[in-house]
């Protein structure tokens, strides 16, 4: 079906170019047909015979079809032949090579794809993010992958930050390979998006490992920082006897369902009344209350964007979608190769889609917050008399 439909989009496309339809006479015609030349296309469903429309007079290549492949496709196929040439497949491996059809790839082959490829990915994750700025909201997270190193099977940890640009749009930031999800990986990390160019940033959104929370402090001075909702939930689950889990629950999600901060607020002390039945709950929540709910100093209208990493999950499992294909990695450039090709997709699609906050409501975000120094609570920019509530209802 792919095929077929391929070669009917190639067969009309080429009529548009000749000014008329094959076999049909027209005045209109500036060139005629003349058979096709065959091309071998890999795809993820095999590899399929594309009939290349041939002319007279003058040339017709699809440049849109085989030439400007998507860079992860090719990547794949890179990291796959890669894996395959280093002696590190199975059968299962094998299997994989030939559904992608690129049995027949030589070693030189290769080469030539992967600096191709290196080139792209590699500007793409050391552009300067000065232009995009200020990124208001930022996220951070980090995926685990197995690379062969020293004869070994290991694990490495891949560490992705995305933002909010100046245009609503969200973009990937960076990405870095690193062996462990470790302080001075997340500072160094957050060091190059500095040096790049990143700033303004007033939350940043991930789960509570000391490394990353460290890192942010220590680069992003005056930044806020939320701890994901999805994250602490599963934290506050094992502190929480199982049988009275459903009830607690409920009350925590019930403080994010409020209309305004103030109402967060409220609700969360009634969750805190738990202090004599359940003391390490109460604990727990009473130490973390800052964390959580530093969502509540923004417009009411980006707290679903803003509160958890739910966000990311879509673009980590496309990265898995890609990734298990491979399963051990031959080295870490390959894991670099693949993900920043999927990464560097992604943040295209992003700048060509719908924005993900509004400009209005980005700009409020930014205002300075002020604290009342009665209720605690964030109640706006200072150089304004209303509050960041009156301005989101």
């Amino acid at each position: 079906m792919l095929q077929t439909t391929i070669n009917a989009l190639l067969s009309a496309d080429a009529d548009a170019v000749c000014g008329a339809e094959w076999g049909k006479a027209s005045p209109d015609r500036t060139a005629q047909r003349n058979g096709y030349r065959h091309r071998d296309l890999d795809t993820r469903v095999g590899t399929i015979d594309v009939a290349v429309p041939k002319l007279r007079k003058g040339t017709y290549f699809p440049d849109w079809l085989l030439e400007r492949r998507k860079r992860a496709e090719t990547a794949l196929i890179t990291v796959v032949a890669d894996c395959y040439l280093a002696g590190v497949s199975t059968r299962r491996m094998d299997k994989l090579v030939k559904t992608l059809g690129i049995d027949s790839l030589s070693k030189s082959q290769v080469s030539r794809m992967a600096a191709d490829l290196d080139e792209h990915v590699a500007q793409f994750r050391h552009r300067r993010l000065d232009d995009a700025g200020p990124l208001t909201f930022v996220a951070a997270d980090a995926l685990t992958m197995k690379v062969r190193e020293g004869g070994r099977v290991i694990n490495a940890v891949v560490l992705i930050a995305t933002g909010v640009n100046a245009d609503g749009r969200r973009e990937v930031l960076g990405m870095r390979v690193a062996t462990s999800e470790t302080g001075p990986a997340w500072n160094q990390f957050f060091a190059d998006l500095v040096a790049r160019g990143l700033a303004g940033v007033r939350l940043v959104t991930s789960d509570a490992h000391q490394g990353l929370v460290e890192a942010i402090a220590a680069n992003l001075p005056g930044t806020s920082w939320q701890r994901c909702r999805t994250h602490y939930a599963a934290n506050l689950m094992a502190v929480t006897p199982k049988n009275l889990w459903p009830a607690v629950k409920a009350m925590l999600h019930s403080v994010y369902g409020q209309p305004d901060a103030k109402a967060v607020q409220a609700q969360f002390d009634r969750l805190l009344d738990y202090e004599d039945k359940l003391p390490d709950v109460f604990a727990h929540l009473d130490a973390t209350r800052a964390d959580i709910l530093a969502f509540t100093a923004f417009p009411e209208g980006l707290w679903a964007q803003i509160w958890s990493n739910n966000p990311n999950e879509r673009l980590n499992r496309e990265i898995r979608r890609r990734t298990d294909s491979v399963g051990i990695f031959p080295n870490r450039d390959a894991i670099v190769r693949l993900v920043g090709a999927v990464l560097a997709e992604q943040s295209d699609e992003w700048a060509e889609g719908r924005r993900y906050l509004g400009l209005d409501i980005l700009a409020r975000s930014r205002m300075n917050a002020v604290t009342d120094t009665n209720t605690g609570i964030d109640t706006g920019p200072e150089e304004v008399s209303v509050s960041l509530l009156e301005l989101s209802a």
